[in-house]
């Protein structure tokens, strides 16, 4: 099956099917108001989960998955009818509607071992994303771009013309309406204005070395230190350089008989799965941003 018929499929077999994101004070009957609501609505509930961040005073997030038969033709009708739940627990909330695929791009420099794992996973419809274009400072992915006939644009990069290069990258996203990226190890850092454009949709990938070993050659004094856990950590994008929300980390021991080849094939694996379990988790709408936190259900 191509992920052209993947996509019709899928939307075709999630038409009715519907997610809501919920952040709001915690307090009695929060569960029950929107559990009611949904039931009046004829929406029948195929998951939910919630988390109380501190039951005295602190917030309150529920992700609900729901089946509402005609929902595409009723999507502003209960969006607006659910105003009057949100107002009553001063809800922040969004209905996100599962047959709407997410128009993604991918920025990638040299390194694409994470490149590949996304476009492994996507093939395989483990990632049900639309792929808008591959971006890059390096021409080295454009034929795997070809390959699977994603559109390819090859921008040189540096902090000289840093500016330049972003106004193009805006541009291209803009043309084909993206509302994620994902930093697939792409070696470059992003301006406060660039940023701005994409809040809590720019999803990076980064060794877990930071901030012991920031800069080049991470590896090697790593080694040099004689480290036993290596890892990479996935986030949100922020001004703060690597400090964004975290979606997802992961670690693997090591020691003293792994070389610096060795560290940097483990390192390389571990990022692969960390990012794509991130980006899935985005993609199936699972991450609240609280902050600088996430609550990933």
């Amino acid at each position: 099956m191509t992920n052209i018929e993947l996509y019709h499929h899928f939307r075709e077999q999630n038409k009715d099917r519907a997610r809501l994101l919920i952040k709001c004070p915690d307090q009695p009957g929060i569960v029950s108001a929107v559990s009611t609501f949904l039931m009046n609505n004829g929406a029948n509930i195929i998951e939910s989960s919630q988390y109380s961040a501190d039951p005295e005073g602190g917030n309150f997030f529920i992700r609900m998955e729901f089946s509402c038969l005609d929902l595409h033709n009723r999507r502003i009708e209960i969006e607006q009818s659910f105003h009057e739940v949100s107002t009553k627990f001063n809800m922040e909330f969004q209905f996100l509607y599962v047959s709407d695929v997410k128009k993604t791009a991918i920025f990638v420099s040299k390194e694409q071992h994470c490149l590949m794992e996304l476009l492994w996973e996507w093939q395989n419809g483990d990632l049900m994303m639309d792929i808008g274009c591959i971006i890059s400072n390096n021409e080295n992915a454009e034929q795997l771009a070809k390959s699977l006939n994603i559109p390819f644009y090859y921008i040189p990069a540096n902090k000289d013309i840093r500016a330049q290069v972003e106004e193009r990258q805006l541009e291209i996203l803009k043309e084909h309406d993206i509302e994620l990226i994902i930093l697939a190890r792409y070696m470059q850092i992003l301006t406060p204005n660039f940023v701005s454009h994409y809040p809590n949709q720019i999803i990076n990938i980064h060794h877990s070395f930071l901030p012991a070993f920031i800069g080049a050659r991470p590896y090697e004094r790593a080694y040099a230190r004689g480290v036993k856990l290596i890892g990479a950590t996935s986030h949100y994008v922020t001004n703060d350089l690597d400090e964004g929300p975290i979606i997802e980390q992961g670690v693997e021991r090591v020691s003293h008989h792994d070389k610096v080849d060795d560290l940097k094939r483990i390192g390389r694996n571990i990022e692969r799965s960390v990012l794509a379990r991130a980006v899935k988790w985005h993609l199936q709408d699972r991450v609240i941003v609280d902050g600088n936190k996430t609550i990933v259900f």
